[in-house]
């Protein structure tokens, strides 16, 4: 996959660049992110499987909650919300 030129996204309201196409996860790993969301006990979640089958790496994108990161590829004005 090649990569795009670099893209702003929003996270948790502060502006990211990214290069685009690079998954949310990916990019969210980059900027130094490592929680991504809370378990029902509140215990601290990130990405495990890099490959959509743990679904530890959800987060909110544009309004839709419980996305799986690691899938989706950063477009320009993406926000994303983490839970975490």
């Amino acid at each position: 996959m090649a990569y795009e030129d670099p893209i702003d996204i929003t996270v948790d309201g502060s502006a990211l660049r990214v290069a685009g196409g690079t998954s949310v996860a990916a990019a969210l790993l980059a900027a130094g992110l490592s929680k991504f969301r809370r378990s029902v006990q509140g215990e601290a979640r990130a990405p495990l499987c890099g490959m959509g089958i743990c679904f530890e790496c959800r987060v909110t994108i544009d309004g839709r909650a419980h996305v799986r990161s690691c899938m989706i590829p950063c477009v320009a004005g993406m926000d994303v919300q983490t839970d975490a």
